[in-house]
């Protein structure tokens, strides 16, 4: 098992839920004629920036937000023999693909769930580029049934169609690169109920669930085929999920990390709450002038090249960005993950500023220019001005 082998799963009340998401073997796209090929050359591209919206109950959703707040571009390249207009979102999408509806048909009947009635295609709201239109089509094809793990039964919650994203690229400061010969290709979703237990569970249910999949021949096979997401919670702690799990053999060792990492941040909310901290004070300052000079290499090679370094003190964390429960488990690492994610490598918190040559010096004069006292923790955010400020508002 990933993660601490002295944390008792069932102790903690582990629970995962599992959505695993399979590419269908026909012979075109969802909602349009083309052909499912990887293209070798994509020479055509078109550049688009999404923005969020309010659903139809008039909200906004907050994953949404984050993703704009990147001020990121998305630029898509496509090929005419494997891409049309549908998938620029240029065009209305044609008729469902009916050879896909009749798999998915098939591996509900598998899994004995209930075909519904009446199909119908809603939207489910996606921003972080892979769909050019800012939304994923998706329908839901069947209810409840059953999955046999090994003699027990694994509850089905949904079995959905959908249309796959649009292959990423890669990406810099300002733009992500997608190709869109993936985008619309068909894609059955299968959401099974939470599991409890040990991590190995979660992952022999996925296998199982494979193998009963590929049994009916009409699924596509290779790596990037099948991923999985797993919706991960604890006894107290909110729900996380990791998406695109492409490797069966890696479920356990995400579920295992995820377990370790949950539980140690409980134990760091534990230490917090000894110190009778109830909400944690927290203060914004552009801290340039402080680092002019910045013995930090870091933070001199930001200030340098005309960024911004913004600091807020959280009030009496001293010391706890840097307490480690578990190997691997801290505080500041999670700001900094949280400032990569917002394509920001410059952040440094106060209990490694010795490590990243930030000076004694600095450090009272930053204490100075924050106005704070010797039980506040500090984190350092560097970057382009508006980058910097609105990561620094996330954290």
């Amino acid at each position: 098992m990933g993660g601490s082998s002295s944390i008792d799963p069932k102790a903690v009340g582990l629970k995962v839920g599992i959505e695993v998401h399979q590419q269908l073997a026909t012979k075109k796209k969802l909602f349009c004629s083309c052909p499912i090929v990887k293209s070798e050359t994509l020479p055509f591209q078109f550049e688009r920036r999404l923005r969020p919206t309010q659903s139809e109950l008039g909200h906004i959703d907050p994953a949404a937000v984050f993703e704009f707040a990147k001020g990121r571009s998305n630029v898509y390249r496509w090929n005419p023999e494997s891409s049309c207009l549908v998938e620029a979102d240029e065009e209305p999408p044609h008729r469902m693909n009916e050879e896909a509806i009749d798999t998915t048909i098939l591996i509900a009947q598998l899994l004995h769930s209930d075909v519904v009635d009446e199909i119908h295609v809603m939207r489910k709201i996606v921003i972080d580029g892979s769909n050019t239109s800012g939304f994923q089509r998706t329908a839901v094809i069947a209810l409840g049934g059953e999955l046999s793990v090994e003699g027990e039964e694994v509850g089905v919650q949904t079995v959905t169609l959908e249309e796959d994203a649009a292959r990423i690229l890669g990406e810099d400061a300002n733009s992500r690169f997608f190709a869109l010969d993936r985008l619309g290709v068909p894609l059955v979703e299968i959401s099974l109920d939470p599991i409890m237990g040990i991590p190995e569970q979660v992952e022999k249910a996925a296998l199982y669930l494979g193998r009963a999949l590929r049994s009916t021949g009409r699924v596509a096979r290779g790596l990037g085929t099948i991923r999985q997401d797993l919706n991960i919670s604890t006894t107290g702690g909110s729900v996380v999920e990791v998406k695109g799990v492409q490797k069966l053999n890696l479920v356990a060792k995400v579920i295992g990390y995820e377990l370790t990492r949950q539980v140690g941040l409980g134990r760091i909310a534990e230490e917090i709450k000894k110190r009778g901290i109830r909400r944690v004070r927290c203060t914004t300052k552009d801290v340039t002038e402080v680092f002019r000079s910045a013995s930090s290499k870091v933070l001199s090679k930001s200030v340098k090249s005309g960024e911004r370094v913004v600091c807020v003190s959280a009030e009496g964390l001293a010391g706890l960005l840097g307490y480690e429960p578990y190997p691997g488990i801290r505080l500041g690492k999670e700001l900094a993950e949280m400032a990569r994610a917002n394509s920001l490598g410059g952040v440094i918190h106060s209990d490694e500023f010795a490590k990243q040559g930030v000076s004694k010096a600095e450090a009272e004069e930053l204490e100075k220019a924050m106005e704070t006292g010797k039980d506040s923790a500090y984190v350092l955010v560097a970057g382009e001005e508006s980058r910097a400020n609105g990561t620094a508002a996330l954290v």
